[in-house]
């Protein structure tokens, strides 16, 4: 009987194949890998700032993003309280996230220190780096950082001018502020010079609560000359909060005084104008900071980004106060509300 016949080599030769299309399939699944599927942590203060993770979710998708594909976001709301903002910073860390987007400057401060001795990196959004040491400069941000700052210095002194342009009989505004807030040292510095530029007395009132807010403007209205013109927000938790502009919103309306406020919401309930930046597309310019580091560039190289100016002007306001409104700045306006 001639031996290549043989059952057994016929066996043999059998599983020979076999193996051979098992290693082959094996190699090409190799190849062919599932595709990676990035991890995103969202730490925010939530509320009014809802919008930024919005935008940013957008435009991320806009660039091939698709959630529950290739990209799934695991969304943390502190609610603008320190403690919370620093646990749920803690648990993006431990999840192992690829990357955190953290916003306002509170939440980008407790993902910064969270993610020390990681590599995750970290993209923020609507933080101001003045003051603070998130970041080497806006050009080489440095270490695990990058994203898209709050420019308070610049707005701030410009919230100043603006209404000294609508209501120049003003020579009292009224400043309240957290004293612990970070990013109100530095939007002082630039306030103080502006207002003695301009003829205009601060009435600073630092609190440490709120509440503080309701008391002084209380003690205010009790008061024959109640010891202000107008009313400025400032750069911090106590003024971005509803209830806390609530309080000055009530007060403005009721002594008819103007009040300049820095966010989109604050221009619907009774502030005159607002300049600040456009949350939305404050999240829009995240994303390509985001994709970029998930190509492969490091976040500390990737400079961070400073978005246009907005200006809302609350035209209905205006005429209540019986204000008059330079043509130039209803020109400059990105909105008029009428």
């Amino acid at each position: 009987m001639s031996g290549h016949n043989h059952p057994q080599n016929r066996t043999r030769k059998g599983w020979t194949i076999l193996v051979g299309v098992v290693v082959v399939a094996l190699l090409l699944s190799g190849c062919a890998k599932t595709p990676k599927v990035y991890h995103v942590g969202i730490l925010s203060d939530g509320g009014n700032f809802a919008p930024i993770g919005d935008g940013f979710k957008a435009e991320m998708t806009a660039l091939g993003y698709i959630e529950g594909q290739n990209i799934v976001y695991d969304m943390r709301n502190a609610n603008s309280v320190p403690a919370e903002e620093q646990r749920l910073a803690k648990q993006l860390v431990d999840a192992k996230v690829d990357l955190i987007f953290a916003f306002p400057a509170p939440c980008a401060e407790a993902a910064h220190a969270a993610t020390q001795g990681t590599n995750i990196p970290v993209v923020f959004g609507f933080t101001q780096i003045e003051g603070k040491n998130l970041v080497k400069s806006v050009r080489e941000p440095g270490g695990n950082m990058t994203g898209v700052r709050y420019a308070g210095p610049e707005l701030i002194s410009r919230r100043l001018e603006i209404l000294h342009e609508i209501a120049p009989q003003v020579k009292r505004v009224w400043v309240g502020y957290d004293r612990n807030g970070s990013n109100n040292p530095t939007a002082l510095a630039a306030l103080r010079p502006a207002a003695s530029s301009l003829g205009i007395t601060l009435v600073e009132v630092p609190v440490t609560a709120e509440e503080e807010f309701e008391a002084d403007l209380a003690a205010r209205a009790a008061l024959a000359d109640i010891g202000l013109d107008a009313i400025l927000t400032m750069p911090d938790n106590f003024n971005t909060s509803s209830t806390g502009f609530a309080v000055l919103s009530k007060f403005a309306a009721e002594h008819n005084v103007p009040l300049a406020g820095g966010l989109a919401f604050q221009v619907k309930q009774g502030a005159l104008f607002i300049n600040g930046s456009n949350f939305t597309n404050e999240g829009k310019l995240a994303a390509p900071l985001a994709d970029k580091i998930f190509k492969g560039t490091q976040a500390g190289t990737i400079p961070v980004v400073t978005p246009e100016q907005t200006l809302v002007i609350n035209y209905k306001v205006a005429q209540q106060l019986g204000l008059t409104v330079p043509k130039g700045l209803l020109n400059m306006a990105d909105e008029i509300i009428r």
